[in-house]
């Protein structure tokens, strides 16, 4: 019998004493032990910095205009350049969610000057009090009144004019406080995007209007001449304009200039030039500055009111166009 045991139960180790061989000789050896390295420490002012880039970048990546307005003081105009959500998100793509958020940012005009006086309407940019408007509405004015949606009442000076492009910048007195508009980007438009307006057509301040955008690039013809820019009669002339080799609003005359228009269904009357066309996200992406309204006194009933046919200047071109308006231009 070759098995023995050991008083104590244990069983008898046969290699006691020996020298034991590895389980398997062919294994590699466990890699030796390294302590891993000790965690680096970022310094605070780079994480701040980081931080602070990172805050900024999120802004204007989300096109928050709005935020970088008020970082860089009331004369810089809120502007996008992709769809910044001005509409709350509960009211967005409606008409009643656009009027709500944008109407506190348009304006009624009352131009007086030697040839007569005019109505129109005008669109506040920064929170100061500057408002962009059609030249047609205060060329040659010397008396300008601006209405806010509030019924506050202002007096205004012009600032400068573009005749070419029938835009004109206005400024406020000791106004402060006021919801400037974001301008938006006209370069993505397209046919059948709904769009809302804004305005006082007759005098009727925050008049709403919505519709689609019917056409791009449209060739506008108006008069430059500033005695042209009081012809908004009572009798609902408008302001004349020449489309498509034919007036409307009659007579432009001979002093003209054409510029690239939207078109739009949305319904426009006389006293909504230099007023808001809107997208649904809030954004203006044109000034409304011509429109065929057939109310005259010798119009026929059937005849009378907006007949869908009015254009707008894009919003780019407004924006091209502001620093030239802010330096005082007349031209």
């Amino acid at each position: 019998m070759t098995e023995s045991f050991h008083r104590s139960g244990e069983y008898e180790n046969p290699y006691e004493g020996q020298q034991q061989a590895p389980v398997n000789p062919e294994w590699p050896p466990p890699p030796a032990y390294t302590p891993a390295p000790a965690p680096k420490k970022r310094n605070r002012g780079t994480v701040a910095l980081l931080a602070a880039v990172a805050i900024v970048a999120a802004a204007i990546g989300g096109g928050t205009a709005y935020g970088i307005q008020e970082l860089t003081g009331n004369d810089t105009v809120a502007t996008s350049s992709t769809s910044t959500n001005v509409v709350p998100s509960s009211q967005k793509g409606t008409v009643a969610g656009v009027a709500k958020a944008v109407s506190p940012s348009i304006v009624e005009i009352s131009a007086d000057s030697n040839a007569g006086s005019s109505t129109g309407s005008g669109v506040i940019i920064t929170s100061d009090g500057e408002i962009v408007t059609n030249n047609h509405v205060v060329s040659g004015a010397s008396q300008i009144k601006v209405t806010t949606n509030d019924g506050k009442s202002y007096s205004a000076k012009v600032v400068g004019t573009d005749s070419k492009k029938d835009l004109a910048l206005i400024k406020l007195e000791n106004a402060s406080g006021l919801k400037a508009a974001t301008l938006g980007d006209s370069s993505g438009l397209q046919v059948g995007d709904q769009v809302v307006a804004i305005g006082s057509p007759e005098g009727l301040s925050g008049t709403v209007t919505s519709g689609i955008i019917s056409a791009l690039d449209r060739d506008v013809t108006v008069p430059t001449d500033e005695d042209q820019g009081q012809q908004q009669s009572p009798q609902g002339d408008g302001w004349p304009f020449e489309f498509g080799g034919r007036q409307f609003n009659g007579d432009t005359g001979s002093d003209t200039t054409t510029y690239k228009a939207l078109q739009t269904d949305a319904s426009l009357n006389p006293g909504n030039s230099g007023g808001a066309l809107i997208d649904m996200n809030g954004n203006i992406i044109g000034i409304n500055s011509a429109m065929y309204s057939p109310a005259g006194a010798a119009s026929s009933s059937s005849d009378a009111g907006s007949v869908g046919l009015g254009f707008a200047i894009p919003v780019n071109t407004v924006k091209a166009d502001l620093a030239k308006l802010r330096a005082g231009a007349t031209d």
